[in-house]
């Protein structure tokens, strides 16, 4: 499946993003912009709306929570102690954070994050989780979640929050996801997806490309790319009513949406909270 982008095109999506990215680490996590994934300020509000509950987010490292969520991917990945997970688009670490004690000393907590402000963000944040509850088992890489900093093979669980619909290259995110994956490991993934295409002044909308819209896949495309990566056991779960909290705030990128909808339209009949599940299957076909 091709992206539509040419390698340019790739490159000037990607500044944009880490740029915008960047600038909301600098900021501390300044949520409510048209600048990040996330809606209604403060980032705590999003966050909750997201799906997690305050005691997943009670204990997290100062800034950890910025708001930049549409899911609770490690609430739906089944975590077990000694498991191995890597967050994709890691940000200031809030899955990473809440993943750790959920493998446990035995396990790993990875995040990637390919701008080097939020890296350097959660690495800080992981010197006061050590600290504060005696785990040394978070680590954070840098690097694009089109071309992992991974093993073959070498993670049981890949997670990820709003970060995928950012990327150029949908399809090479998810066969890195199967590269990675050990035979019988499992995604899940929290992400946006329009159930159906959006107004032509939406999709060049540079706001609401690095707010995660512009970019997004169709549902229908985004299981095409899932299953084309080989992965199996594919199960979907729309979440619109996550778009609908987002959006009665006061979130300037939902204005703009909302503002440029045809009459009678919200932004939840383009836009969900999209929940992926699936397994790299246990043996290679054929073996």
């Amino acid at each position: 499946m091709d992206c539509g982008c040419n390698k340019n095109e790739n490159h000037d999506v990607r500044g944009t993003v880490r740029e915008a990215y960047g600038k909301i680490a600098r900021q501390g996590g300044s949520c409510g912009g048209p600048s990040s994934c996330c809606g209604t300020p403060p980032a705590r509000s999003a966050t909750a709306a997201a799906g997690y509950r305050d005691e997943e987010l009670a204990g997290l490292p100062e800034g950890a929570d910025m708001g930049l969520s549409c899911g609770n991917p490690t609430a739906m990945a089944s975590l077990r102690p000694g498991e191995v997970v890597l967050d994709l688009g890691a940000g200031g670490g809030l899955d990473v954070f809440i993943a750790a004690p959920k493998v446990g000393p035995s396990g790993r907590a990875i995040g990637v994050d390919m701008t080097p402000d939020m890296v350097d963000k959660a690495r800080r944040s992981a010197e006061s989780f050590r600290k504060s509850t005696g785990l040394d088992n978070v680590e954070f890489r840098l690097g694009e979640i089109e071309h992992l900093p991974v093993a073959d093979a070498g993670v049981d669980v890949v997670i990820s929050n709003c970060v995928i619909n950012l990327s150029p290259d949908k399809p090479q995110v998810w066969r890195e996801i199967a590269r990675i994956l050990r035979p019988g490991g499992r995604v899940s993934v929290s992400d946006l997806a329009l159930r159906q295409p959006l107004p032509e002044g939406l999709r060049e909308s540079v706001e609401a490309l690095v707010g995660c819209v512009a970019g997004a896949a169709l549902v229908d495309e985004t299981r095409d790319m899932v299953r084309a990566a080989g992965l199996v056991e594919v199960v979907f779960e729309t979440q619109s009513g996550y778009i609908d909290a987002i959006a009665q705030g006061a979130d300037p990128l939902y204005r703009e949406i909302a503002a440029k909808l045809p009459t009678g339209m919200k932004p939840s009949d383009f836009i969900t909270s999209l929940h992926v599940a699936a397994r790299k299957p246990s043996t290679e076909p054929g073996a």
